[in-house]
């Protein structure tokens, strides 16, 4: 199994990468929100890249999913291990949020907040919740989990009571502090918003 890569960028779209390394192309499947222009770090066509690799084998396909940094493509791997949940559908909720708020949500039990996740019904969203919660729980015990998810949720709504879309206002939120009360979370999504 192929476990990471460093090469070039040749190709760019908004759903994967061609990395070439070795005078080979390989496509990587890519988080939307990473594989844009500039996110997260992303180096731009023809610079070179390092990607954590998680390989999917089926019987007709040979996939490549690629992630930033290891955090990432361990839960990514956590999702997919859920009954339900494929590599695809694992890169669209991962899509949705940071990590940590996703763990929360899963932690906590917050059902609601992974329901609204385009693609996630309340059977899917209780199978990662059982699956996954005492897994992330271990995990997540120093952490302030409720309050932060909560102002989360504060802030996303507060932004889309502004007219955002839900997906305009979870990826700004994606860009503020993680420790930011509501108020500042949601200035600082507007200044994002606002540089658009």
């Amino acid at each position: 199994m192929i476990g990471s890569i460093r090469g070039k960028i040749i190709l760019k779209t908004e759903k994967f990468l061609i990395v070439e390394t070795g005078g080979v192309g390989y496509k990587i499947n890519m988080n939307i929100s990473e594989a844009r222009p500039g996110a997260l770090g992303l180096a731009s066509l023809n610079e070179e890249i390092f990607l954590w690799l998680h390989t999917h084998v089926r019987e007709d396909a040979f996939d490549l999913y690629g992630f930033l940094d290891r955090q990432e493509l361990e839960f990514f791997e956590m999702l997919i291990n859920v009954s339900g949940i494929g590599p695809k559908g694992a890169l669209v909720i991962l899509g949705v949020a940071t990590i940590n708020t996703l763990k929360r949500a899963i932690s906590t039990g917050d059902i609601g907040y992974l329901t609204k996740i385009s693609g996630i019904g309340k059977k899917t969203a209780e199978k990662i919740v059982i699956e996954l919660r005492d897994k992330l729980a271990e995990r997540m015990k120093d952490e302030k989990g409720g309050a932060s998810l909560q102002e989360e949720l504060d802030s996303l709504e507060a932004l889309k009571s502004l007219g955002y879309s839900q997906n305009e206002a979870r990826e700004a939120l994606k860009g503020v502090s993680p420790d930011a009360n509501t108020n500042t979370k949601i200035r600082e999504a507007l200044k994002i918003l606002g540089g658009k």
